[in-house]
């Protein structure tokens, strides 16, 4: 700690004292932690990089099906939210794996059949998508190709208003938004196009 004292000359002049203090000179320093930063606490890791391009080649059931309910990042790891997609598919469609990889996991879980596979080339831990409630057809270990079918959508078990498939991407333990491995040009709706208008005359 270091005191500097500075007085002026003229009548009624104050005497001012500048404090420095160092964090070193401070009972229970943290030794450049921030002020808020709980001493002797590991600081969070910072979260996993994220694929660098999309290695999806198709989508799990049909071609653009429909999104019944979107990725929706919950606040906290414990908090609300929607760790997946929905998309809608009657029970008995085909579940494809969405890229290159090998099943992780082929069983039921709470009653729901669940295929779980580790994506190809994806980094260390590599990414995982999972694919709920599936009839499997594939087991533990096999590997995939993509557009290869895992299984089938199961009738029971969803929880969608009508039936659908709850498709998840993680890395790890963290959810991923699983549209991010589909390229642009499978997300796109394709052009719109004008189509005849029939019973109508044409502009004379």
């Amino acid at each position: 700690m270091r005191a500097k004292r500075w007085m002026g000359t003229g009548p009624g002049s104050l005497l001012v004292t500048a404090v420095l203090v160092t964090s070193a000179a401070l009972p229970g320093s943290t030794g450049g932690r921030t002020a808020w930063e709980p001493a002797g606490r590991p600081q969070a890791p910072a979260p996993p990089a994220r694929t660098t391009q999309p290695v999806g080649r198709v989508w799990p059931v049909g071609t653009r099906p429909a999104i019944l309910r979107g990725w929706e990042p919950p606040a906290t790891v414990y908090g609300r939210g929607h760790r997946g997609v929905d998309l809608a598919a009657p029970a008995g469609t085909s579940v494809r794996a969405v890229a290159a990889g090998r099943v992780s996991f082929a069983g039921r879980v709470a009653g729901k059949g669940v295929v779980s596979v580790e994506l190809t080339g994806t980094g260390d831990p590599p990414l995982r998508t999972t694919y709920e409630p599936v009839r499997t057809t594939v087991r533990k270990g096999q590997e995939v190709a993509a557009g290869e079918v895992v299984g089938t959508v199961e009738s029971t078990g969803s929880h969608c208003p009508a039936a659908c498939v709850h498709w998840g991407l993680l890395r790890g333990e963290t959810y991923l938004n699983p549209l991010s491995v589909l390229p642009p040009w499978l997300l796109r709706r394709g052009p719109s196009r004008l189509l005849p208008v029939l019973g109508i005359p044409l502009p004379g």
